[in-house]
């Protein structure tokens, strides 16, 4: 008899529906009665031994005749334990042991244990895109992906816990309840909950101004300081004063998270800016994505948020200019031999570093203990080409212990913050609804940076004299002019006017003569 049920494959941080056939014929003889074919990997070969226990734990038998089961296309790889449920209710169906009316309306997906309980999957979201997509009824998928799978509307999902589950559903013996969520309920009641804010930042005003600018214009900072000076913590403030993330935002955002496995159980929709801050030791496949079986990076994961680098220059060199083409693109392409995918990786970059291997090199306390040139080559660990892609750099001073016990002026709170940017994010829009994916002042292409950043004479003339003494590429220049124009924007300003260029000149530290000795 021959049966099909359906399932899903991962590529990228989309979907493909996978049609799974089982035909079984007389009895077999001798050991190989079951026969599995379509380019299934180890996990899905050794899936049989999970269902056969699973089956006959669930109070059912896993019948010994000729089974083939063939997963189409038959010409792309299957990869995971996910398949585990549509081949156990196929075996089911082809042996009569499960009504099959139904069975080609629903798309099903979990990893089996021995006692036939469902264990969680990778990219529920996806899925059900895919899914809802091409018409089918209803998903069924371990409960603890029921939330994240049922934010997708116009299609049924169940959650179930068991094998026994789905096989008195498809019997008609139980009566499952579909997963509801209100994705815009919860969106709203969920959005823009941080823990941190703005206002533990006692001093550091200068600071708290440029991240102020980057927010404003999606712009890359270097955060350039002594130990202790408020770095870490200044960056890990950054997304608090971020525009909120919109629906459209949150879905791809949480389908990346999907796909990597990194949604919390039982979750559902990421409705915060991501903030990922991997260690310094991290391989460039971990931080932009790839393995044997492709997973997103760092750099996806930071996919409409925040990636924080700390102690940039302890970072192998390897695994910094990897960041290059990235940081432009805002998507990284993974080539196999098999396959190539996309990942989205539009995300701030946020880095900190010391000035030196000490760390107190123009510390206005300590005195630096580092040789004669040990700080130019713990500098040169960082490339020109990677801090040319970075918009603003900002020295980070120590606050005195004087300044932070007689500081009795409340910090401003993010929330103050966050609304000047959204103001200044909202002229962007404004400017860019014509430009398609470009929505922010540091996304903006050479040509337009020319159009949008016009300056006066006197403006020109600035600028020229910062290009010849700092010696900056054409790429800073483009730079500069980005981070002026957000500074007008902040200020409410059609023009950019001498001030705004003065600013973004300024934040340029590590191309200032002399900076490294």
């Amino acid at each position: 008899m021959l049966v099909k049920t359906y399932a899903s494959a991962l590529q990228g941080v989309d979907a493909l529906t996978i049609t799974v056939e089982v035909n079984t014929g007389a009895v077999a003889s001798g050991a190989q009665f079951y026969h599995l074919v379509g380019l299934p990997d180890n996990a899905v070969k050794e899936g049989f031994r999970r269902i056969e226990a699973a089956i006959s734990n669930v109070g059912f038998k896993m019948k010994r005749l000729r089974t083939v089961v063939n997963l189409a296309p038959a010409d792309i790889k299957k990869e995971g334990s996910a398949y585990d449920l549509p081949i156990a209710m196929a075996c089911l169906a082809a042996t009569q042991q499960v009504e099959s009316a139904h069975l080609e309306q629903y798309v099903l997906m979990g990893e089996l244990s021995l006692d036939g309980t469902l264990r969680p999957i990778k990219g529920a979201l996806p899925i059900a895109i895919q899914a809802r997509k091409e018409q089918f009824k209803g998903l069924i998928v371990p409960k603890q992906n029921a939330r994240e799978a049922a934010i997708v509307n116009n299609l049924d999902v169940y959650g179930i816990e068991n094998l026994r589950d789905a096989i008195d559903f498809f019997n008609g013996e139980l009566d499952l309840k579909p997963t509801i969520v209100d994705t815009r309920e919860e969106f709203a009641y969920e959005s823009n909950q941080y823990s941190v804010d703005f206002s533990d930042v006692q001093g550091q005003e200068n600071i708290k101004r440029a991240l102020e600018i980057a927010a404003a214009g999606g712009h890359n900072v270097i955060l350039i300081g002594p130990p202790g000076a408020g770095k870490t913590m200044l960056a890990r403030r950054l997304p608090t004063i971020l525009p909120p993330l919109n629906l459209h935002e949150a879905l791809e955002t949480t389908k990346i998270h999907s796909v990597a496995g990194v949604l919390p159980k039982n979750s559902s929709l990421v409705s915060t800016r991501p903030f990922r801050s991997p260690h310094h030791t991290i391989s460039d496949v971990a931080l932009v994505g790839g393995g044997s079986h492709p997973l997103p990076g760092e750099i996806s994961l930071a996919h409409h948020g925040v990636l924080f680098l700390d102690e940039l220059p302890e970072f192998k060199r390897s695994v910094l200019e990897v960041l290059r083409q990235p940081m432009e693109e805002r998507n990284i392409t993974i080539s196999r031999a098999s396959l190539t995918v996309d990942y989205p990786a539009s995300f701030m970059l946020i880095a900190s570093m010391n000035p030196c291997p000490c760390g107190y090199y123009n510390h206005p306390e300590k005195d630096c203990v580092c040789g004669p040139g040990v700080v130019k080559r713990y500098l040169s660990k960082i490339s020109g080409p990677l801090l040319d892609r970075i918009d603003l750099h900002v020295e980070v001073t120590p606050v005195s212990v004087d300044e932070l016990a007689t500081t009795n002026r409340p910090s401003e709170s993010s929330e103050d913050i966050a609304q000047r940017v959204i103001e200044a994010r909202a002229r962007q829009a404004e400017r860019f609804q014509d430009q398609g994916q470009i929505y922010a002042n540091a996304q903006m292409p050479s040509r337009m940076v020319r159009e949008v950043c016009q300056v006066d004479k006197a403006g020109l003339m600035l600028v020229k004299k910062a290009m010849e003494r700092l010696q900056l590429s054409a790429r800073a220049y483009d730079r500069i002019l980005k981070v002026a124009r957000t500074a007008a924007d902040l200020a409410g300003s059609e023009k950019i006017r001498h001030e705004h260029l003065a600013e973004a000149i300024h934040f340029r530290s590590l191309d200032r003569e002399g900076w490294a000795g």
